[in-house]
């Protein structure tokens, strides 16, 4: 027992690792789907109807017995009162899996969740967000199948990339929560999700990168 707690505490104090700054954060990030749209592993028929993207590189579980699965990442929306223009600022985010992803010391998790209708990008900038009970999440279709994906009732489309195999990923009632410290680090004082969203929010220059990828494969809403 007592070598399990020491475990356990020793794995905690390696949490802020996680906590990596917002410049690297986001060029994970953008490294991430980069790779999954070169290799077109995104449906870019989805990706047009997105309003929103969520990027979580390197997912892992972070402590033993207790079930935590904790991920760290961005979100990016397009811009306009319908979100249906350019993309902005970027907005960090943490992600909650419960018990699901992958066990500590295998091979990390990459998340890419497409946020497809305007109910649930408001859910998302809430800062709290509880993926089933707040908004209806799915395991995201094959590049093959995107064009017979029309549910409007889905809000979120979810997928997932473990040893270099990536496809639509349930999970399940997973809980993403605006991470106020790193965008407070990113846009230099205390800052909303919603507050980041307005028009005249300037994207810093590590986030440049990732916003011109989005803005070069998807320049309008479809």
């Amino acid at each position: 027992m007592k070598r399990t707690w020491i475990a356990v505490l020793a794995i905690l104090f390696t949490i802020p690792a996680f906590a990596q700054k917002a410049d690297k954060r986001l060029a994970d990030s953008t490294a991430v789907l980069k790779e999954l749209i070169s290799n077109d592993q995104i449906p870019t028929r989805l990706l047009n109807r997105a309003r929103c993207v969520m990027v979580y590189p390197s997912v892992k579980k972070v402590a033993i017995g207790i079930g935590g699965t904790y991920g760290r990442g961005v979100l990016v929306c397009r811009t306009g009162t319908e979100m249906s223009g350019r993309w902005g600022a970027p907005v960090m985010y943490t992600l909650d899996t419960g018990s699901l992803g992958v066990q500590l010391g295998s091979t990390a998790t990459d998340y890419v969740l497409l946020v497809l209708s305007k109910r649930g990008a408001d859910k998302v900038l809430s800062g709290k967000l509880k993926l089933g009970a707040g908004a209806s999440a799915v395991a995201g279709p094959s590049a093959a199948q995107a064009s017979g994906f029309n549910d409007t009732n889905i809000d979120i489309v979810t997928y997932a990339r473990t040893k270099g195999l990536f496809a639509g990923a349930s999970l399940g009632e997973a809980s993403m929560s605006s991470d106020d410290s790193i965008n407070k680090e990113l846009y230099g004082k205390d800052i909303t999700p919603t507050e980041i969203m307005a028009p005249k929010t300037p994207v810093p220059p590590a986030a440049q990168p990732l916003v011109s990828e989005l803005q070069r494969v998807s320049p309008k809403h479809v």
